[in-house]
């Protein structure tokens, strides 16, 4: 049977999440052990027991959802549940690298950590926002984008009715208003500490890149879709370029979910917590269902 991961970005984080798995697998008690050591620090505390303002930072929230969703990976492997086709959700995707086997499980670790860091102190340095627009297509908001002044974006194409727009306080404040003149239903400002997958996070830009140098990003040993072309990538050399880029563009989700279906997808697994892509999934396309993977209880599930 095919199998195609996907996995969630920043927003989908818990307390409490992967104790479960923790407290039944030795490999992902394992896995804390490695964490913390990468770290030098002991992540998993926060990830276990909070508290949750410490848990959504940026910092740590990247590495978190990492090690958690490569822990979930892992088991799902274990048991004989492998991917033929992969895709993440911005952080998400360095999950999708992992799983593939493009990246190892410590260097990708350092990379979303170092990645965190970066784009914190970047939200630091040019503050910024982000807010979630339902109700209008794409290329009306662009449109109402280029007419409010400032720097404000599309960052997240997550459905055909819900755009993440990205960019300065002001600029995203009166986009906001502006999207719900034009009947938006919904324009909400999001609880974030920078404006991501805008051109306010090109600080962030030259430092990883240098940082991603020295890893090593083998050929993928099955097909990834990359956020920043939402086309299949097989080429390590290429994925460590879109990484970069990945900062200050677009998460095309709604094109990825595309290609997913063009590729004969089988099941798809959200693995992570919570279900955040199995409904945006089903918005993009309603004749794919998208099975949970977040708890023990769904893997178990999954090989009964």
């Amino acid at each position: 049977m095919r199998y195609t991961f996907l996995f969630p970005g920043q927003g989908s984080q818990k307390v409490g999440m992967a104790n479960d798995f923790i407290t039944s697998f030795d490999l992902a008690r394992r896995r804390v052990d490695e964490c913390n050591e990468v770290l030098g620090r002991n992540l998993f505390a926060i990830i276990l027991k909070g508290p949750e303002s410490a848990l959504t930072q940026t910092q740590n929230t990247q590495p978190a959802l990492f090690a958690v969703e490569s822990i979930i990976c892992d088991v799902l492997k274990e048991r004989g549940i492998v991917p033929s086709l992969c895709a993440g959700h911005s952080l998400g995707e360095y999950c999708a690298l992992y799983a593939a086997g493009a990246i190892s499980f410590r260097d990708g670790l350092a990379m979303v950590a170092k990645r965190g860091e970066l784009m914190s102190r970047a939200g630091e340095k040019m503050p910024g926002t982000m807010a979630a627009i339902v109700g209008l297509p794409r290329p009306k908001i662009q449109e109402i984008l280029a007419s409010v002044g400032g720097v404000v974006v599309c960052a997240n194409e997550n459905s055909p009715d819900q755009t993440v727009i990205s960019g300065e306080v002001p600029a995203v404040t009166r986009a906001c208003e502006a999207l719900k003149s034009a009947g938006a239903k919904r324009a909400v400002v999001l609880p974030v500490s920078g404006a991501f997958h805008s051109p306010l996070m090109a600080s962030s830009v030259e430092e990883f890149s240098r940082f991603l140098e020295p890893f090593d990003f083998k050929d993928p040993a099955c097909p990834v879709v990359a956020n920043v072309t939402a086309n299949i990538e097989t080429s390590g050399a290429a994925i460590k370029r879109l990484l970069v880029k990945q900062l200050t563009s677009p998460v095309r989700w709604v094109d990825s979910v595309a290609t997913l279906a063009q590729n004969a997808p089988g099941t798809l697994c959200e693995v992570g917590p919570g279900s955040v892509l199995s409904g945006l999934v089903k918005k993009c396309n309603a004749a794919l269902n998208v099975v949970l993977c977040g708890t023990v209880e769904n893997v178990y599930s999954m090989v009964r």
